[in-house]
């Protein structure tokens, strides 16, 4: 069992918990995720990781309430547990693994939405912890729903916060202060760092191009089974067939097909278009694990 020592709720429907699983932070680095359940009836989550704590063996996460798991999540309060807590699970960022060296020369910026601001969190304060300061965008539908804006502070170099309505910091899309801080304000970034929801992800990525900024983005919100089983987090790289899970979940953003993987994640919603997929896509569904069959 996995103890919830602190739980916190950011805005009405995103919640925070720190959980004791020394084994996960021992070995955990930015950009990977863990795979929870509450019980041993319970849904397998994927869940980011938004930061750990070696010393005191936690990890801290950040829950949307969406479906019947995540609001059963919600109901859990500090001194429960978890059954299950996995991981961790995925590739670091490509910026812990690079030569620091290499890393330090380059101006990099993070464009993080909704709750992408939860995995971008640790990424900016590992970079920060190494005397690389990061500009960060941060942008939310309202005020309400703007999270870890002080723990964001404390980290990047420059914090740009952004709502869809002008209820709080600037107004407008993040597309919108990438184009006013690249045009109008003369900055200058050889890297963005783009987490959010996928619809965000793709304009981002259309508008860093205009700019030759090489993208990566992070395709977690594709993922379910999380291990390569279900098929969910298939989408198209390039040429090549990738999973999120296992080959991921950091992608050259420029080279993800964006169209498709929002087309198969409206469709995997539901059982007839899950075994759709599956027919026309054949040995490729699935992520080759060999225990599910799909690789045969």
């Amino acid at each position: 069992m996995y103890l919830i020592k602190k739980k916190r709720v950011l805005c009405p429907s995103i919640f925070l918990m720190d959980v004791e699983a020394p084994r996960v932070a021992q070995y955990c680095q930015p950009g990977q995720f863990i795979i929870v359940r509450i019980d041993d009836q319970g849904e397998r989550i994927p869940l980011t990781i938004c930061d750990y704590d070696r010393d005191a063996g936690t990890i801290t996460i950040v829950v949307q309430t969406i479906g019947a798991s995540t609001k059963r999540m919600m109901d859990l309060q500090e001194g429960d547990s978890f059954h299950d807590f996995v991981g961790p699970l995925g590739k670091p960022s490509e910026l812990i693994t690079d030569d620091i060296d290499s890393i330090k020369d380059k101006k990099i910026l993070f464009v993080a939405g909704g709750l992408g601001t939860a995995p971008v969190y640790p990424q900016v304060k590992w970079l920060h912890e190494h005397g690389i300061d990061a500009d960060v965008i941060v942008g939310a539908k309202t005020k309400d729903l703007v999270i870890l804006e002080d723990e964001m502070s404390a980290v990047a170099g420059n914090l740009y916060i952004t709502t869809d309505d002008g209820s709080y910091g600037r107004e407008g899309m993040v597309t919108k202060v990438i184009d006013d801080l690249v045009t109008n304000e003369g900055k200058h970034y050889d890297l963005c760092v783009s987490i959010g929801p996928m619809i965000m992800m793709k304009f981002c990525c259309l508008t860093t191009k205009k700019y030759e900024i090489p993208t990566i983005v992070s395709m977690n919100p594709i993922m379910v089974d999380g291990t390569g089983m279900c098929g969910a987090c298939r989408l198209t790289v390039g040429d090549e067939v990738k999973f999120a899970c296992i080959d991921g979940p950091e992608f050259d953003g420029f080279k993800v097909n964006f169209d498709e993987a929002m087309g198969r994640m409206r469709l995997y919603k539901t059982q007839e278009g899950e075994a759709l997929l599956a027919l026309e896509e054949g040995k490729t569904h699935h992520g080759g694990c060999g225990n599910c069959g799909g690789d045969k």
